[in-house]
């Protein structure tokens, strides 16, 4: 019954996978009976330099977050990855993950697909292997302007930057969000977390969302923010 109950767990999620779309209902079947469901803690770290992956894996609930450790043991975010989305593909392709870890940072579940049967499965698929490369282009312009934010904005920049992307993803799940208004929209996440996606100190990140509650743009709840601004947003993530 569990296994049973697991699968149709899989068939329902991968149905609203970006990367599936253009299969039909008996594909989303076969790719589901071979796909097993993980469910890890945050903290949870899914390959490391030291210990690559040979395993795709499809985020099925949670967050992620893809990043770098310099020599001075400071980490680098390249990409925060929500539900809907996949990671561990470069190994499967053929490409070394150089200095690259993963790690979620919430509990999250997860569907996961062995090297075989991605060449077999995906990569021999031409709708699936060009939903890939789509999705790879998209992840490779986030991780630069990620980069270009560390390196020329200041924290509150990149803390107002960070919340506006959240909030922008959060179009895929929920009703379309309108980044130009001054509506309200909600994102969770914790002060841990967001110092983590920023490259800072957990006390920094508290005492900046502060300001910018000060200022008027959000509101602070337990887990959660609320955006009550996003003109005044933009603006400050533009400086």
């Amino acid at each position: 019954m569990k296994a049973k109950l697991a699968f149709l767990e899989g068939q329902i999620y991968l149905r609203d996978v970006e990367l599936f779309q253009d299969l039909t209902a008996d594909e989303i079947d076969a790719l589901a009976e071979r796909m097993p469901i993980q469910v890890v803690d945050a903290g949870t770290v899914f390959y490391t330099p030291q210990e690559p992956t040979e395993i795709l894996f499809l985020l099925k609930k949670g967050r992620v977050r893809l990043y770098y450790l310099s020599a001075e043991g400071k980490a680098f975010t390249t990409a925060i990855l929500e539900a809907g989305t996949f990671f561990g593909e470069m190994t499967l392709l053929g490409q070394a993950l150089y200095d690259s870890y993963a790690e979620a940072i919430t509990p999250c579940m997860l569907c996961l697909m062995s090297r075989d049967d991605v060449r077999t499965l995906l990569l021999g698929d031409r709708r699936i292997a060009f939903r890939i490369v789509e999705m790879l282009g998209r992840r490779l312009v986030e991780s630069q302007h990620r980069l270009a934010d560390f390196v020329l904005k200041s924290v509150s920049a990149r803390l107002a930057s960070l919340l506006l992307q959240l909030a922008h993803k959060q179009k895929s799940r929920q009703q379309k969000v309108d980044l130009t208004s001054t509506g309200f929209v909600e994102v969770a996440c914790t002060h841990e977390e967001l110092a983590q996606m920023i490259g800072t100190q957990r006390e920094t990140t508290t005492r900046t969302l502060k300001e910018l509650r000060g200022q008027g743009l959000i509101e602070l709840h337990r887990g959660r923010i609320m955006l009550l601004n996003m003109d005044g947003l933009q603006k400050l993530s533009a400086d």
